[in-house]
């Protein structure tokens, strides 16, 4: 790693993203690197990798890649103390991804609480149609303990 910098690899190691995952938000214009070693290769800096971090925050919440750029652009704005009268604009849009993030958990949190009554309808049918002698696994393979 040079003094604060990261490449690409080093990059989605800390994030834990993949290097085409990484590229792609660079071409989408989400997460460019912040420049290029001379041999060529991208160069991330930690506020790169805080961007990136938020990027995968982002996904499991169904933002698209549209209000993902947006809220970027608004933060990087609150950021370089875009002042003014505009400043307070910034913030409201701000609380509005707040909620709508606030929203998102708590539909996922929703779909949470449902996935085991799931998982349990399936263990039902596949003991219905477990043929009998057979154990649990990804395979059936026969109890060798004979139950």
């Amino acid at each position: 790693m040079i003094e604060g910098k990261y490449q690409i690899g080093q990059a989605a190691e800390a994030v834990g993203l993949s290097l085409r995952t990484i590229r792609h938000y660079e071409e989408v214009g989400l997460v460019p690197p912040s420049g290029r070693s001379a041999g060529g290769f991208r160069l991330y800096t930690d506020d790169d990798v805080e961007r990136l971090r938020l990027v995968k925050q982002m996904k499991p919440l169904d933002f698209t890649l549209e209000e993902m750029r947006e809220l970027l652009e608004l933060r990087d704005r609150l950021a370089a103390g875009a002042g003014g009268r505009g400043h307070g604009g910034l913030v409201e849009r701000l609380e509005l991804f707040v909620a709508a993030a606030e929203r998102r958990c708590e539909r996922l949190r929703d779909q949470l609480d449902a996935a085991p009554s799931m998982a349990q309808t399936l263990r039902r049918e596949a003991r219905r149609y477990r043929p009998p002698g057979r154990r649990w696994g990804w395979a059936w393979r026969p109890d060798p303990a004979g139950r």
